[in-house]
């Protein structure tokens, strides 16, 4: 699953907001119900572990100069979640970076 975040920060002040609000990342995934570790894979790309629902799912967040794009890899077993998770992201991904 991946969802696109426009922007019109620098890269330095998106990967600032990212780190300052990192926790709040599990609020992205319905329910709240999330575990959510990550650490910074160069400059530019985050990488995160999503522990919810009994799952672990792997992602990554790349900075880019007009937009962050979230990438999550969602089981087969989660894909009815996908319509609710890419929303959330596109909604609150927005409030990080306004």
């Amino acid at each position: 699953m991946r969802v696109a975040v426009p922007h019109s920060l620098s890269r330095a002040e998106v990967r600032s907001r990212l780190d300052a609000k990192k926790d709040d990342l599990a609020g992205f995934v319905p329910g709240g119900m999330a575990d959510i570790e990550t650490y910074w894979q160069g400059e530019d790309r985050m990488m995160m572990v999503i522990r919810a629902m009994g799952q672990e799912l792997n992602g990554h967040v790349d900075v880019e100069d007009t937009q962050v794009t979230f990438e999550i890899d969602l089981p087969l077993a989660l894909s009815f979640v996908e319509p609710m998770v890419k929303g959330a992201l596109e909604e609150k991904g927005r409030k990080l970076l306004s």
